[in-house]
């Protein structure tokens, strides 16, 4: 049964979809998908084509809307749009430390995850446009960061369903390993942590002490889990936004108080610490980030923690070393370490499910680069000059070998351009559909 609620500006339809966990097995187990429809107020009943917003991640819910805001705005202008929560993830059947002990062993946990990457999203996104709209009519899509890495699979397995794409801070190297993601994510990880220092130039000392401290004694956030100096340095994720450095800045101010035994770090600041690195909230995230790269014809032995073995050919992110040298204690970004299943509560219970992620080496692959090459859906993509997270040059590289993609390469925009915009990026993006940039 569907729910309608009604915002300002908008009105919300509930919809949940029974999808097969494995899709090459449609009569097994089912697992249950959840959708939003919105609609711009006063337009319920218009014949508007749809919009399927991808969220980025993995393992990041769809956006909960009030009102019109951001992006929404714009898209509703032209679209009935549709939130999906990709499986795993919001009000889809959940997959973390809570549910997954119901699937019994690791290994099953393992491979019961193996089912929750861009293929079988976008299986299940084609299952829900039939549902929804009928076999033959096709959909928009936007996908953002991940979404677009989704976007690429959807073009490769069923682009029949797509009328046309649009993608933001999300075009993927198609036939690119987890070990060379990371080695042309670190350099752009130091850049940003350089823009940050020239920026806060005294951040340079406050890091430096705070990772003395931490290096020294056992500091424990408010959840009882310890900070340790690599628990702080992935306080990096931040530097990949644009509002970023100047959050990280602020937190830092507040690192230190002086209580009856002295300077301490303050609860202010252990709590807003433990706000960004605590995976709680996204345990697939940390569980997939490295497997959403493998493909068996490009890296059969699987990703086996790549950005853990990539580390030691960048020593400028060593913080021991750092501090020795008098440099700036460098912080990490969106790297994913085994270290972190023995210390975020969240994800302690999927350390050896996590383990077995990273030692798969039959993972199908995601890619068709023969179909991809022979594209006819209207793709229309913002890169990002500076995107930390996503390299331009393997972004550029993917819009070279699929025809009918066009790039707007941007420099105005972080990663996060499509939320924080005001709409603005969505907006050239649908001019650029319309022939008018």
């Amino acid at each position: 049964m569907t729910a309608t609620v009604r915002h300002p500006g908008t009105t919300l339809t509930e919809h949940v979809f029974a999808v097969p966990l494995d899709h090459s097995r449609p009569d097994g187990e089912q697992i249950e998908v959840f959708a939003r429809e919105v609609v711009a107020a006063g337009r319920e009943r218009e014949e508007l084509p749809w919009l399927l917003f991808l969220q980025g991640g993995p393992g990041n819910t769809a956006p909960r809307p009030v009102g019109q805001a951001d992006w929404l705005r714009v898209a509703l202008r032209h679209y009935r749009v549709l939130l999906l929560d990709s499986r795993g993830t919001g009000r889809s059947t959940p997959a973390n430390r809570q549910s997954l002990t119901a699937r019994g062993t690791e290994a099953q946990q393992a491979a019961y995850l193996a089912h929750f990457r861009a293929d079988s999203i976008v299986r299940d996104a084609e299952l829900v446009r039939r549902r929804l709209l009928g076999e033959d009519a096709q959909w928009s899509t936007l996908g953002q960061s991940f979404g677009g890495f989704c976007t690429l699979t959807y073009l490769s397995l069923a682009p029949e369903g797509i009328r046309d794409a649009f993608v933001t801070g999300g075009l993927p190297g198609l036939r690119t390993s987890a070990e060379e993601i990371y080695r042309t994510a670190y350099p752009r990880v130091a850049g940003k942590n350089a823009a940050h220092y020239a920026r806060f130039p005294q951040d340079v000392a406050r890091v430096q002490q705070i990772t003395e401290h931490l290096a020294d004694r056992i500091v424990l956030l408010p959840d009882g889990s310890p900070l340790t100096v690599e628990r702080f340095q992935f306080l990096g994720m931040l530097l990949g936004e644009g509002s970023g450095s100047p959050r990280l800045h602020y937190l830092l101010e507040s690192a230190w108080i002086r209580s009856a035994a002295g300077p301490e770090l303050s609860d202010t600041f252990l709590e807003g610490v433990r706000a960004q690195i605590s995976l709680a909230a996204n345990p697939l995230f940390a569980v997939l980030q490295e497997p959403i790269y493998a493909q068996r014809s490009v890296s059969s032995g699987g990703t086996s923690w790549a950005a853990q073995r990539v580390r030691g050919a960048f020593p400028q992110f060593d913080a021991e070393r750092a501090l020795e040298a008098g440099e700036p204690v460098l912080f990490t970004g969106e790297m994913i370490y085994p270290w972190m299943f023995d210390l975020d509560p969240a994800l302690v219970p999927l350390r050896e499910t996590a383990h077995l992620l990273a030692e798969r080496g039959d993972w199908p692959d995601l890619y068709d680069t023969e179909r991809l090459a022979r594209n006819e859906v209207p793709v229309y993509a913002a890169v990002y000059a500076d995107d930390m997270y996503v390299d331009r040059g393997h972004s550029l590289a993917t819009a070279r070998t699929v025809p009918h993609l066009r790039t707007w390469l941007t420099d105005e925009w972080e990663h996060d351009g499509l939320r924080v915009s005001d709409g603005r990026v969505l907006e050239r993006l649908l001019a650029m559909a319309r022939g008018e940039q």
